[in-house]
């Protein structure tokens, strides 16, 4: 009996997706993406080596669907924790002069400069890149001109007695400039909420911004580009750093935490076979408060991408990510690594 319902499961499976295929070109593809590190953390003066290994949470399998030419879709779903999220799930509308997206993808305060493999691909998005995640949202494109209204984050900062009250969605915009040889793109984001301390009575209005300006330059066979950021409470918001991006709670009184940021990576491809990379990366947040330090880190590393076949390669890669002191004053880890991510697209 078992077996006949799920061999009527699978059948009524297959017909489904013949008949969407009938609609639509579904273009499939994915790829496995396994990391290989060694890593010497110093935390105080205390070494640890270790060794690791592991399937990356972004190895992924999704397709392109394509309707028709005015109406198209995505999905993507990844590994992360050895379990299967969703990366990207939406629709898009052209309707003339723009297009109408609904769904979770990329926001627009998002920029891509480096091949950083460590991490899981990190990319020195938490070292000074721009990375405000994948976000349910609802987007407008207009030729190179991007806005959405995006699912806010909110967070009580740990205060266990706080509530939250959200009453408008996250915003995000960019535009990006093309020219000959690179493009220029210039990003921002903005969200607000209201943090009440039921305990005591108060309420306090958690505002954070992000403005960004990034691009890329190319020369002939070799490459440059990188970003320069700034903004005001990027934990909350959901943006990617790697110090604490959160404001406190001190005293009676919410403490905005400024933060900054800027990377670069320079590259050139030899041959078919081997092209080189090279990034450095800072990051810093600073609480409002004359009783909290600068928390910043400085990244960079060295890597080159190794094309076995077509779709199958390896980026051998040695790095350092320098935490320094946390906002207290407390010394953080020092880590020098090196290793290799292994791909096979598919």
């Amino acid at each position: 009996m078992k077996k006949s319902l799920l061999m009527s499961g699978i059948s009524l499976a297959l017909v489904c997706f013949s008949t969407m295929g009938l609609a639509a070109d579904w273009n499939f593809y994915g790829n496995a993406r396994i990391s290989t590190f060694y890593e010497d953390v110093d935390n105080a003066g205390t070494s640890t080596d270790s060794y690791s290994q592991a399937l990356q949470g972004n190895s992924r399998i999704g397709a392109n669907v394509k309707v028709s030419d005015e109406l198209v879709g995505r999905f993507e779903y990844g590994a992360s924790g050895g379990n299967v999220n969703v990366r990207h799930l939406y629709g898009e509308w052209s309707f003339g002069p723009g297009k109408l997206l609904v769904g979770q993808t990329d926001s627009p305060l998002n920029m891509s400069f480096s091949n950083q493999v460590h991490g899981a691909d990190n990319g020195m998005d938490p070292y000074g890149g721009v990375d405000a995640m994948r976000q349910p949202m609802i987007q407008l494109t207009f030729g190179n001109f991007e806005i959405a209204a995006i699912s806010p984050d909110v967070s009580n900062l740990g205060e266990a007695n706080d509530t939250t009250e959200v009453k408008l969605p996250k915003v995000e915009a960019s535009y990006k400039l093309n020219f000959d040889s690179g493009y220029i793109t210039v990003a921002g984001g903005a969200q607000t909420y209201d943090l009440t301390d039921t305990s005591a009575s108060r309420e306090h209005d958690v505002t954070s911004y992000i403005l960004a300006i990034g691009g890329q330059i190319r020369f002939g066979a070799a490459y440059l580009g990188g970003d320069i950021w700034a903004g005001q409470n990027p934990g909350p918001y959901n943006y990617n750093i790697d110090p604490d991006g959160d404001p406190e709670i001190i005293g009676n009184s919410l403490k905005d935490n400024d933060a900054y940021g800027c990377m670069a990576a320079a590259g050139y491809k030899l041959n078919p076979t081997f092209s080189f990379e090279a990034g450095i990366g800072y990051v810093a947040a600073e609480v409002d408060d004359s009783t909290r330090s600068e928390d910043d880190t400085v990244a960079y590393y060295l890597q080159s991408t190794i094309t076995l076949a077509p779709g199958v390669f390896v980026v051998p890669e040695v790095g350092r990510i320098d935490k320094d002191k946390d906002n207290t004053g407390t010394d953080e880890d020092d880590t020098v690594y090196f290793g290799a991510k292994w791909q096979i697209n598919f």
